[in-house]
């Protein structure tokens, strides 16, 4: 139990993690485990709607929602569209998940890893989903804050197109939602076209 409690306590850090993302009501930035917490009530909330829902256990995508970004404790957070930050990312969050799953005893450590790992491969039907909703979550807040990370960094909409183009083909319903944000985030003058 002591190795779990110090797992527990070491997760703490991750509130300590500042995203580039603004909470909906623009005061200020969000913190990782802020983003954990509200991909996983997204993808809770969505599943419902989601075109292979069928094909995807829910809790398993939640599982890795609330797992997958643990790393950003040692790894830091590597913004959406920051392709030098992407360079050395997989070499960093490697490293970070060794330690830091590492601290569990074996058999959960197994299990976290494998999930993180499967999420981060995105080898199954509930990880699709979970980088669905992991896309989308701070596309949904740049609409409810004005687009303020967006201006801050100069994004254009073709970045956030090219970002998310996979999506849809599997989610033709939330690509639609994404060209509209766009849509949006360009009329509003918030994204450079």
């Amino acid at each position: 139990m002591k190795q779990s409690f110090d797992f527990l306590l070491e997760i703490d850090r991750l509130k300590n993690v500042i995203r580039r993302t603004y909470i909906s009501d623009g005061s200020r930035n969000e913190n990782t485990a802020e983003h954990s917490w509200h991909v996983s009530m997204m993808a809770m909330t969505l599943w419902e709607s989601y075109e292979h829902k069928d094909e995807v256990d829910v809790h398993k995508s939640v599982k890795m929602l609330m797992l997958h970004d643990i790393v950003e404790i040692d790894a830091g957070d590597t913004y959406a569209f920051d392709e030098t930050g992407y360079e050395d990312k997989r070499d960093r969050e490697n490293l970070a998940a060794d330690r830091l799953y590492g601290m569990l005893p074996d058999a959960l450590r197994d299990d976290f890893r494998s999930t993180w790992d499967e999420y981060e491969e995105g080898r199954s039907p509930e990880a699709v989903f979970a980088h669905i909703i992991d896309h989308i979550q701070p596309l949904m807040l740049n609409i409810a804050t004005s687009g303020v990370s967006w201006k801050e960094h100069g994004i254009h909409a073709d970045q956030v197109l090219n970002r998310n183009s996979w999506i849809k083909e599997i989610s033709p319903s939330i690509y639609h939602q994404i060209e509209e944000w766009v849509n949006t985030g360009i009329m509003k003058g918030w994204l450079k076209s």
